[in-house]
């Protein structure tokens, strides 16, 4: 484990939220949005209204700023964050959780706790200077953000399509290069 779960599970469920409205866009409509509420482990308070769909998708280019962007721009992106929400961080424990902390309490709208959570989670890549964990996918096609939570930092595409791809394209060069030295 690079990060505490809790670092690690905020910044999976940013990385998710910002790739799912990439192509193929997986966060589209308020069931998706519940699936990513479960999927993430989130607790506390859900609308479950359109409303609350439109706030979440709209923290989606602040938060691929604040995963690309480099560990000054990012500390700063934190700070604002955090002081716009009137974030106080606490320890409080849920199953099946143990101690970890929220800044915000469990009754805030979900889109503000995405993003306080996110941004508590950077505090940690930020003050490990582990910012190189947050890349952009490695594919020329694509703008997904990579989570690289590898021990030898290997990572290079944001998912498996992405991957199978560039590997077939390589193996195919490779095919051709063979074929032409014939």
């Amino acid at each position: 484990m690079v990060f505490t779960h809790d670092t690690e599970g905020a910044l999976q469920s940013a990385v998710a939220l910002v790739n799912g409205g990439e192509p193929p866009v997986t966060i589209a409509t308020v069931a998706d949005l519940d699936a990513f509420f479960v999927e993430h482990a989130y607790t506390g308070r859900r609308d479950r209204t359109q409303a609350e769909l439109s706030q979440v998708l709209g923290l989606r280019p602040r938060l691929r700023e604040l995963l690309t962007a480099d560990r000054d721009s990012a500390a700063a992106l934190v700070n604002e964050m955090l002081a716009t929400a009137g974030a106080v961080p606490q320890l409080v424990r849920h199953p099946p959780e143990d101690w970890h902390i929220h800044a915000v309490p469990t009754d805030a709208p979900f889109a503000t706790r995405i993003l306080v959570e996110t941004a508590m989670a950077m505090i940690d890549v930020i003050r490990d200077d582990e910012m190189s964990r947050l890349t952009v996918c490695a594919d020329s096609d694509c703008v997904g953000i990579v989570l690289d939570l590898s021990r030898n930092r290997s990572r290079r595409y944001c998912s498996t399509t992405c991957s199978n791809r560039n590997a077939q394209a390589a193996h195919r060069a490779r095919r051709a290069d063979q074929a032409s030295t014939v």
